[in-house]
């Protein structure tokens, strides 16, 4: 898919159709923009960075330029189930589909963007990755400059608190590396708080800029199950006395306990609490996505 170009005329809004009770409506269809592979950098043993840039950049930031200040922001990935396919961005996925079979149809893979450069106007998105193991992580090992990706506008909803008497507490692990980063460096220098990140090991640790009064606390795994590092040291914190701001980013399972801690146990408020799950674990994203509108899926009873 390419985007059509922009009107300069102000577009008419269009109606709002009703919901029925107790259906979800359907998620706004966010534009699709082809970057290209600009460089890519080795950040640690499980972490890659790659830089996009390209004709997409202009059209991208337009898009999404309310999301983009958000810390969390994040993009949709179209990737090719596996290599040697031959497919090559941009998608079109009723034509692919008419053609192929459903396992050799592009995969969507959710990512945060790690920085937005309009100097050089590239965005990097830092991958996981664990060897040949899934999709993107493959994709990051192999990309090389001139190769193209699909993403989507992006979405993005939270940034650090803006107020030096309200804390903020980051946690999360690997996967919410890139959105603690960004909110890190983004807060004010008077700016309180502590962040809680679960990784394999030592090697895995990164250089992160932040404020003096934000303690960064690196948490290693060793091999055990992912997030149980995380929960065991938030459960060893002592509760809040005074308004906090929680930023809590993870493995699903980990975030079901954390939430038992935050809201269930010390009442940090929902509308304090940005807790979601970035993935499950044993499971691929199309069935991690799926049931996040399942009873398995939800985080909160309600």
């Amino acid at each position: 898919m390419t985007d059509a170009a922009a009107s300069s005329a102000p577009a008419a809004a269009a109606p709002v159709a009703p919901v029925a009770p107790g259906v979800r409506p359907a998620r706004p269809v966010r534009a699709q923009h082809v970057f290209v592979v600009e460089r890519t950098e080795r950040l640690s043993p499980h972490l890659v960075r790659v830089h996009l840039g390209g004709e997409a950049f202009d059209g991208f930031v337009e898009a999404g330029a309310d999301q983009l200040t958000a810390t969390d922001r994040y993009v949709k990935l179209l990737l090719p189930p596996r290599p040697g396919l031959g497919l090559q961005p941009p998608f079109d996925l009723d034509e692919l589909r008419a053609r192929l079979e459903p396992d050799e149809l592009p995969v969507r893979r959710t990512y945060t963007i790690r920085s937005v450069d309009p100097a050089a106007r590239t965005i990097a998105v830092d991958f996981v990755v664990h060897g040949d193991e899934g999709v993107a992580g493959p994709w990051a090992l192999a990309a090389r400059p001139g190769d193209l990706l699909q993403l989507s506008s992006p979405g993005g909803l939270w940034s650090p608190s803006d107020d030096p008497a309200v804390p903020d507490l980051l946690l999360g692990d690997d996967s919410a590396v890139p959105a603690i980063a960004s909110a890190l460096e983004s807060m004010a220098a008077d700016a309180r708080g502590l962040a809680l990140i679960e990784v394999e090991g030592p090697d895995d640790e990164l250089e992160l800029a932040r404020p003096e009064g934000v303690e960064l606390r690196w948490l290693h795994r060793d091999g055990a199950r992912p997030g149980r590092v995380l929960v065991a040291a938030l459960r060893g914190l002592e509760p809040p006395t005074s308004p906090l701001r929680v930023f809590a980013h993870g493995e699903r399972g980990a975030m079901k306990e954390a939430r038992v801690v935050l809201h269930d146990t010390w009442g940090v408020d929902r509308s304090s609490l940005s807790l979601s799950a970035y993935w499950a674990l044993g499971r691929v994203e199309d069935a991690f996505q799926a049931e996040k509108r399942e009873p398995v899926g939800a985080l909160f009873a309600d």
